[in-house]
């Protein structure tokens, strides 16, 4: 750990699960819910759709190009977009109509051949928004004038090097910090000051690039860990200093890791695309080491999510399997799988799992989250937008936000 900043965090403790909770009972102010996790606290929701889906509550067009998911805080809709030939822009839209409230420019974007626009979720933290270029270039708004407070080009500040399919990660707020993965040698992780984007800390002692992956902190044992995918690691970091407490070598295709790591009672879950799959470590008692527990490649997700209930895992495969797979989370076992819904961005709530088919199908599926066996509850297509169907689904206050390219679709999930 380099340290760079003298500060204290003795507050840090208190306010760390504070982070990721939402400002509103049922809001979603970060990537992949309250907790990032992909579970969203939402109840009474619809537990079968009609043959036509969910009713449409609007459809929001004109948000440019990209692949970042919405973010629902205190009345408004938060998402990124790339407008023209690179400008990027933060779009606010109105909840309960879809109206666009504001457009506010905040730099170029990726032109990557793959992916254009913008793939980074806004992460909101008192009437702020932190996110990430597909460029590499943090940024730090004010949600009520769009004014950028301040800025961070990765690889001017830490030498972070260019991956192939440029920056995806969604940004983690963690008290006064915000975590962000540059990668290499000096600065693995990184952590800066919220208010200032001044550097607080960075990882030392192990040389690896960033990948396409989005952080989380779980509790270990009573002690904080973030956990994340580099380009050829499983890590785990103490958020509070930077220091390194163990990594996990898997190589993954073209250093493809795009899941976030689940954790469950010591164990985390990793996993990679294109046949290669992943598995669960076993972290040691003191949180200094880990060893492998057990090894699977049936859910080999590339960077659908996989989401973790009652001791479950439920993902989809890539190119290996290709199929929707339920994992006991403790012995790695397949439960049951099945072809009937294919690779897709994948959330759940209520114990339903949201499955957005993708990349050229557009089909969004319910299914019941459970052991027992699949059970299909629903199924609809997105026929609004253009290009790959990739963008993470949002379930914020009885909605479902579903982004296809520049155009967002609100349904309702709740019974009329």
């Amino acid at each position: 750990m380099k340290p760079y900043l003298l500060k204290s965090f003795g507050l840090v403790a208190l306010f760390a699960t504070l982070a990721c909770r939402p400002s509103f009972a049922a809001d979603s102010p970060q990537f992949r819910g309250p907790n990032r996790d992909g579970l969203f606290p939402e109840t009474g929701l619809l537990k079968t759709w009609p043959e036509e889906g969910p009713p449409v509550a609007w459809t929001a067009q004109g948000i440019g190009g990209g692949f970042s998911s919405a973010i629902i805080v205190g009345g408004k809709v938060y998402v990124t977009g790339m407008l023209g030939d690179d400008a990027g822009n933060l779009f606010v839209l109105d909840e309960a109509a879809g109206t666009i409230l504001s457009t506010f420019p905040y730099g170029p974007e990726t032109l990557n051949d793959q992916a254009q626009g913008p793939r980074s979720s806004p992460t909101f933290d008192d009437g702020k928004l932190y996110f990430l270029s597909g460029l590499g270039v943090i940024y730090c708004m004010n949600t009520s004038d769009g004014n950028i407070l301040w800025s961070v080009d990765m690889a001017e500040r830490f030498g972070a090097r260019k991956i192939s399919w440029d920056y995806a990660e969604s940004l983690l707020v963690d008290g006064d910090q915000v975590l962000c993965t540059p990668g290499g040698p000096e600065a693995l992780v990184a952590a800066l000051d919220k208010n200032t984007g001044k550097t607080v800390w960075t990882t030392t002692g192990l040389d690896d690039t960033t990948s396409y992956c989005s952080p989380i902190i779980v509790n270990h044992g009573g002690s904080r860990m973030l956990l994340n995918a580099t380009g050829k690691h499983i890590v785990g970091v103490d958020p509070d200093s930077g220091a390194l407490r163990w990594s996990f070598y898997h190589k993954a295709n073209y250093d493809i890791h795009g899941v976030t790591p689940v954790y469950l009672n010591g164990l985390v879950y990793y996993t990679a695309g294109d046949g290669i799959g992943g598995g669960a470590l076993e972290i040691a008692p003191g949180g200094g080491s880990v060893a492998s527990k057990w090894t699977d490649t049936t859910l080999d997700s590339l960077h659908s999510g996989v989401v973790l209930i009652n001791g479950h895992l439920y993902g989809t495969g890539y190119k290996g399997s290709g199929k929707l797979v339920c994992l006991e989370m403790t012995t790695g076992r397949v439960v049951w799988d099945t072809r009937d819904v294919r690779e897709g961005a994948l959330i759940a709530a209520d114990g339903m799992l949201y499955i957005y088919e993708g990349p050229r199908k557009g089909i969004v599926n319910l299914v019941k989250a459970s052991p027992d066996g699949f059970e299909h509850a629903g199924s609809f297509s997105i026929t609004q937008g253009t290009g790959k169907h990739w963008a993470h689904p949002t379930l914020a206050n009885g909605k479902l936000y579903i982004r296809h390219g520049d155009s967002l679709i609100a349904y309702e999930l709740k019974p009329r």
